[in-house]
């Protein structure tokens, strides 16, 4: 099993894979598919064991982990992974796989493929709604079935976020870093540096789903890293923490004003896992609050090379 460490608000898993949970913009749910807003930095997050008198039992588990989030507040994946070294790595929303829609979530599995490859799949702003786009992650409450789990099975067993993440087998890449000269792009914001919620589905983004540019047979199976993220409520967070909850990134049009770029990618020759038909023609979160100044200015949409990475 791969050691899962907390530091400084990242999630390290091994000794070469960094989760990042990703405040950002909530893009509107009005029919338009949006390329990717930009990080606005990490979520701040916690190790449930640390808190035992003020959250449930069942969270104080080995590698379980909290953050705060409002209502209707939106987030992204960051994985950051080694080229030299490739990790796979499943995602699940409540018990649903964000990839393939399926409810189990033991095994790596190819047809359909419920993993993503990291650093290939760089980012996963959603749930995989097929044609090159996701719905975005959007926080929700729980017990009102606006939840991908709810929607999916009818129930909300789990509401957290779980990721597992894998090791290729023995022998099939170096085990020491190649000397490399070249930047990553550059999309996140601060990377460097118990009322609860699940995930709902929230607006159409353009982001693909990587199929394995390897196989499956490259990933051990027995050799894995697994983690719990539950969501607080933000009105919950400051009595479970001690701390107050981080504001609410902008509205849209506040964002649009500021001038902040979106993002897309040159992976045109990048192939796309094919949607399952759960996720296909999912019913996203209504919402009534669109803002008016949704609209993107294109020169402010920014190109990133994929094969930079």
């Amino acid at each position: 099993m791969l050691n899962v460490t907390l530091k400084e608000h990242l999630i390290h898993v091994g000794d070469r894979f960094v989760l990042s949970l990703q405040r950002t913009l909530r893009i509107p749910n009005d029919g338009r598919t949006y390329p990717l807003p930009p990080g606005l930095g990490v979520f701040p997050v916690f190790k449930a064991s640390d808190f035992p008198d003020h959250l449930p039992s069942s969270w104080l588990r080995e590698n379980s982990f909290f953050i705060p989030m409002y209502q209707r507040e939106a987030l992204w994946l960051g994985f950051t992974a080694t080229a030299w070294k490739p990790n796979a790595v499943m995602v699940a929303v409540g018990s649903v796989n964000a990839i393939s829609a399926e409810t189990e979530f033991e095994y790596l599995h190819g047809d359909p493929q419920n993993y993503v490859v990291c650093p290939q799949q760089s980012w996963l702003d959603g749930i995989n709604s097929g044609q090159g786009t996701i719905r975005q992650f959007v926080a929700m409450p729980l017990g009102l079935g606006y939840t991908v789990e709810s929607i999916i099975t009818g129930e909300e067993k789990y509401g957290a976020i779980q990721i597992k993440v894998f090791e290729p087998k023995p022998g099939l890449f170096p085990d020491e870093p190649p000397v490399i000269n070249g930047n990553d792009p550059v999309r996140s914001a601060g990377l460097a540096s118990a009322a609860t919620m699940g995930l709902g589905a929230g607006g159409q983004m353009k982001q693909k789903i990587y199929p394995d540019p390897y196989s499956l047979d490259t990933w051990d199976i027995d050799n894995f890293g697994e983690m719990t993220i539950h969501i607080i409520n933000s009105k919950n967070f400051q009595a479970i923490s001690g701390e107050r909850c981080p504001p609410t990134p902008v509205d849209t049009a506040a964002y649009t004003k500021s001038g902040l770029p979106w993002f897309d990618l040159y992976d045109e020759s990048e192939g796309d896992v094919v949607s399952p038909e759960d996720f296909a023609n999912f019913a996203s979160i209504e919402d009534a609050d669109i803002s008016e100044g949704s609209d993107i200015d294109q020169s402010r949409i920014h190109k990133l090379d994929k094969n930079d990475e």
